[in-house]
């Protein structure tokens, strides 16, 4: 029987990694629920958000944290432009062919990093890489109690964009019933690009919260990906409560996992979970029933 004194750390070492990963679900929850498509480019961009941070931490010595207010804007841009410019342009309004596009900008994009950084592992070193902060029984590495919070802060921070701003009651029409949104004037294009752009922001932003404590090669992303589709349909599709709340709980699984199995088995428990939640509520935590 572990003690209190192993378990407590072990759950909140995966609430802080879980608020990271339910950061980055967010995102690719907004994408589907409002474009209705899976974005397969969503972990590449991870990945260029990733060497952004690092590029402007090694290059002019910004701090990752400082780097906040370029890289999120700076996804947000490039995630508009992305969706404007190419997804809509190429996909002619059909969603096997948007799929195909995000897949080829996904490859597209791990190929450049792979041109211009190699396939070398890189990271940072900041004053507090290696602090420490004590939570009862608990020693929490600085970095991921500050990306802990930041992530929860990012997150209520689309949530109130979501539900008290214009944009935001125009996100939620055209995710409800796109053409009755669009002869009330609102512009659809626009608004796909938003949440596109929205969407890479925070992404962005789990880039910046990630760095110091972690590191970036040109397939960092796919991991990332893999578990935030699993948090998207653990939540439930296009619930953003869901993905929240999914993303903590994914956290805290792989984490007691790697406690139990192993840290290299850790993910095993992720998957279990997955595998049960499309067995017995195959509509998610807190989707609608089908």
């Amino acid at each position: 029987m572990l003690e209190i004194g192993i378990l407590f750390p072990s759950v909140l070492n995966g609430l802080t990694t879980g608020a990271v990963y339910a950061l980055v679900a967010l995102g690719l929850t907004l994408i589907y629920g409002v474009l209705h498509i899976i974005n397969f480019a969503h972990g590449a961009a991870l990945m260029v958000a990733l060497y952004a941070v690092y590029l402007l931490k090694t290059q002019f010595g910004i701090d990752p944290y400082l780097a906040l207010v370029i890289v999120v804007p700076g996804m947000f841009v490039f995630g508009y432009a992305l969706q404007r410019g190419i997804i809509n342009r190429a996909g002619h309004g059909k969603d096997e062919n948007i799929l195909l596009v995000t897949l080829g900008i996904a490859i597209v994009l791990e190929n450049l990093a792979l041109l211009v950084f190699k396939s070398d592992t890189r990271s940072i070193e900041t004053g507090y890489t290696l602090s420490t902060v004590a939570i009862g029984p608990a020693i929490i590495a600085l970095p991921k109690l500050l990306a802990f919070g930041g992530a929860l802060a990012a997150s209520a921070l689309l949530l109130l964009i979501l539900t008290r701003t214009d944009l935001g009651r125009a996100i939620r029409a055209v995710a409800k019933e796109k053409h009755g949104a669009k002869l009330m004037g609102i512009d659809v294009d626009h608004v796909y690009a938003m949440c596109f752009g929205i969407g890479l922001a925070c992404v962005g932003a789990a880039a910046c919260f990630l760095l110091p404590a972690y590191y970036v090669n040109p397939q960092v992303g796919a991991g990332f990906v893999a578990v935030a589709f699993t948090i998207v349909v653990l939540g439930g599709m296009g619930s953003f409560v869901g993905a929240l709340v999914g993303g903590l709980l994914i956290g805290v699984v792989e984490s007691l996992s790697g406690l139990f199995l192993g840290e290299s088995l850790g993910q095993i428990g992720i998957f279990a979970v997955f595998i049960a939640v499309l067995l017995f509520r195959p509509q998610g935590l807190f989707g609608a029933r089908l």
